[in-house]
């Protein structure tokens, strides 16, 4: 079989080869892009929470098309899910706006602090030594968070929308990806991610004695209303408004005594 060779009796490359390889390290190049544009994106969920395609568009600096091409990849991967909930201060009539949020195989390759192993060794603890046993480990487990969120929350004073900021920027430091915000019935924040989620979906005890650290920094009741442990995007604490102090007018009985 003959080879092709210039004149100096070097092998030449056919030029259709050439040109096959250079399309085939622009679509390499392509793919590489799009995936990390697509990690991107679901970095964008995991710390924000539920966006919507718009909001993930203007982050990017991508056009609405271009992003709902990813989020369709996205969903078909199962890496996303599509949802309709309310965004916390926006209103208007109309249906609401569609968002995208993690599904536990999105959340599944970052990081947790726990695994199978830890679920078994607390299994184990549950039949031996009962709840109670768990709740001492979960309140030992959450003892040191709060001693290191505790400098930052006292740091910021006694205003609670400031103690919250904190508190999230805080959590966020600790890996919960934790962010604050203010509504009319007081302050929000919102965990979206869980170090634990795993073994607290089995042992809520974990969730419960983090809800009472964030009381306690706080400085008041807290409610929480989701977790990512229950299948939730999200972990959302709402911290009620303190009422006012009302000053309460004395009243006179027909008998002419004063009732405070």
């Amino acid at each position: 079989m003959k080879n092709d060779s210039d004149e100096s009796g070097r092998l030449s490359v056919p030029a259709t080869t050439a040109v096959n390889s250079k399309v085939l390290d622009e679509l390499v190049a392509g793919g590489m892009a799009e995936q990390r544009t697509r990690d991107r994106v679901v970095q964008l969920l995991l710390e924000h929470g539920p966006q919507t395609a718009a909001q993930l568009a203007q982050q990017l600096s991508v056009v609405p098309a271009a992003i709902r091409r990813h989020l369709e990849t996205l969903l078909a991967e199962d890496r996303i899910r599509r949802s309709e909930k309310p965004m916390v201060g926006q209103r208007g009539r109309g249906r609401p706006a569609q968002l995208f949020e993690l599904t536990e195989t999105g959340r599944a390759p970052f990081p947790h602090a726990y695994d199978d192993l830890a679920a078994v060794a607390l299994r184990h603890l549950s039949t031996y030594a009962g709840s109670e046993a768990i709740q001492a480990l979960a309140a030992e487990r959450v003892a040191g968070l709060e001693r290191r969120c505790r400098e930052v929350v006292d740091a910021a004073g006694d205003d609670p929308a400031a103690r919250t900021e904190a508190l999230a920027s805080a959590l966020t430091a600790e890996g919960y990806a934790a962010t604050a915000s203010m509504i009319a019935s007081g302050g929000m924040i919102c965990q979206h991610h869980c170090p634990v989620a795993h073994v607290a979906a089995e042992f809520p005890q974990l969730c419960e004695a983090e809800t009472a650290v964030i009381s306690r920094l706080i400085g008041s009741h807290v409610q929480r209303l989701a977790t990512i442990a229950h299948g939730d995007g999200v972990c959302t604490t709402h911290i009620p408004s303190q009422p006012k102090n009302i000053e309460i007018a004395p009243t006179t009985t027909r008998s002419g005594r004063t009732h405070a």
